[in-house]
């Protein structure tokens, strides 16, 4: 059934019933989505929601594999992006897909440049691009390299672009994650002024302040189906949060298994640790003790983990060691100091795949001792063994290409790495994301033996049960900022996500 918008209007693009299966995984299932008009339509999930198959779909990008897509009430088949500007849809992502090294006029224009007597009429493509800008109120010398301006003009450049070629439906993906307040704000004076001239907007954002701030409807995704379609003005923060997560917070629970479990002495402590865009935390982790992170993607949890391992340098603060100050300013050094992390993205950051099981479990312990003190064979063997009988790895050959195992194998080949150096601290970035049942309950097994023999953890979780029964303390993570702390029986379902969404108090 065709949704009406605000005003009774039919949409300007619609899906209806999107099906999108890639090899075993259904990505996309019966999805149905309408963009009206003079709205700003959020869409909103978590990982492995289904937001970015939606959007490619909308685009042009992906076909569908089921439903179909409408414009202006005609269905329509789009092959690619291209086809699918030439029906007015534009798409501005967070990083701006524009030609750096180009003038701004140049870039507002590549492809369709204004020609005298057959050559480029660069006076007449620099006068249009300023009198465009000046729509959008941008007043900047458009003959300058876009590189020379910051990335709030940049988007404001593309969107401008967008809409000059496509000018029905505009998709914004993520356009203010690199933004501070006030490029956000300007680039949201631009987003309602596109509003106000008619177009249908689509906003895809983790950050809710900002949906409840701009839209006027969101659409909600979870695993690969649409949990609802609702005017913001019907919901809270709180609301958002629970559909997303895809939980009740009013459910019974029997709080965390580890509540009141013994901890050891401080063995872990970050100071004022932060960075642009992310606030300064200070937090201390105790031997045998598992400080879990929730919060919603893109809250920032991922960011701390890098710079607790020095993936990304700090701009202030300090970290201890059993009390100690040690500089963490790189992996390398962090690896010294005894930390070992275990990525979100294992295919990209974790794994090396051309490398065998064997070379992917000893080559963390071997770059500590130094490549003077090379492991010889008999030692990787017998390391490795050791590792995958204690992790259950399933491996036909521990000399096969670490590539062909599954993901939960591959997820245990990356654990034992860093157990192999006898860690101080572990950091865990959703350990148990996109793995089987079995391999899910053997990492939590793992965790919680390593916790029983004193190992101090950081663990990354998306998985609100999970968190909420094997945690011994939880931090809250919204806006890249700590801003609650859970401890013992205060660990529970309802606390988290109003935490989350901004309904608790903040961290002491």
């Amino acid at each position: 059934m065709t949704e009406t918008g605000v005003a009774g209007a039919a949409p300007v693009l619609e899906a209806r019933g999107i099906v999108k299966i890639f090899g075993q995984h259904r990505a996309l299932d019966g999805v149905d989505f309408a963009a009206h008009g003079g709205e700003v339509h959020a869409l909103l999930g978590e990982n492995g929601a289904g937001k970015s198959t939606l959007i490619k779909i909308l685009t042009g990008a992906y076909q569908p594999d089921g439903g179909e897509l409408l414009l202006e009430g005609a269905p329509i088949h789009l092959r690619d992006p291209l086809q699918g500007q030439g029906f007015g849809i534009g798409t501005v992502y967070q990083e701006v897909n524009l030609l750096p090294n180009r003038s701004v006029a140049e870039n507002l224009f590549l492809g369709r440049q204004p020609t005298r007597f057959g050559l480029i009429d660069r006076r007449s493509s620099e006068a249009q691009a300023a009198g465009l800008l000046a729509r959008y109120g941008l007043e900047i010398d458009v003959r300058a390299e876009l590189s020379e301006y910051s990335v709030a003009v940049q988007q404001i450049v593309a969107i401008a672009r967008a809409v000059e070629l496509s000018g029905k439906v505009l998709v914004l993906d993520e356009p203010t994650a690199s933004l501070d307040r006030n490029e956000v704000l300007r680039l949201f004076e631009v987003v309602r002024g596109l509003k106000a001239r008619g177009l249908a907007i689509i906003f895809i954002t983790h950050f809710l302040d900002q949906v409840f701030d701009l839209a006027d409807r969101v659409t909600i995704l979870r695993n690969g189906r649409k949990v609802a379609t609702q005017p913001l003005a019907a919901l809270n923060a709180t609301d958002v949060v629970r559909m997303m997560l895809g939980k009740d917070v009013a459910f019974d629970h029997q709080g965390s298994a580890l509540a009141g479990a013994a901890k050891g002495a401080v063995r872990v402590e970050f100071r004022g640790m932060g960075r642009k865009g992310m606030a300064p935390f200070d937090l201390a982790v105790h031997e045998g003790e598992v400080v879990r992170v929730a919060g919603l993607l893109g809250s920032g949890r991922t960011e701390v983990a890098r710079l607790m391992f020095g993936v990304d340098a700090a701009e202030g603060g300090e970290v201890l060691v059993d009390g100690r100050p040690v500089a963490i300013r790189n992996p390398a050094e962090a690896v010294a100091a005894g930390f070992g992390f275990c990525p979100e993205d294992r295919k990209i950051d974790g794994i090396f795949g051309d490398l065998s099981v064997r070379e992917n479990i000893i080559i963390a312990l071997q770059a500590k001792l130094g490549w003077f003190k090379a492991l010889n064979r008999d030692d990787q063997v017998e390391l490795a063994g050791r590792y995958a009988e204690a992790l259950d790895i399933r491996a036909a050959d521990h000399d096969m290409p670490v590539k062909l195992l599954s993901g939960g194998n591959q997820q245990k080949v990356i654990l034992a790495r860093w157990l192999a150096i006898d860690p101080t601290f572990l950091i865990l970035d959703e350990p148990t994301r996109g793995i089987d049942v079995g391999a899910h309950a053997e990492i939590v097994r793992t965790i919680n033996r390593l916790r029983e023999e004193g190992l101090a953890l950081f663990v990354i979780s998306s998985e609100l049960d999970e968190v909420v029964a094997y945690s011994n303390r939880i931090v809250v993570m919204r806006d890249r900022e700590m801003v609650a702390e859970l401890d013992g029986q205060d660990i529970a379902p309802d606390a988290i996500v109003q935490a989350i969404a901004g309904t608790q108090g903040t961290r002491p």
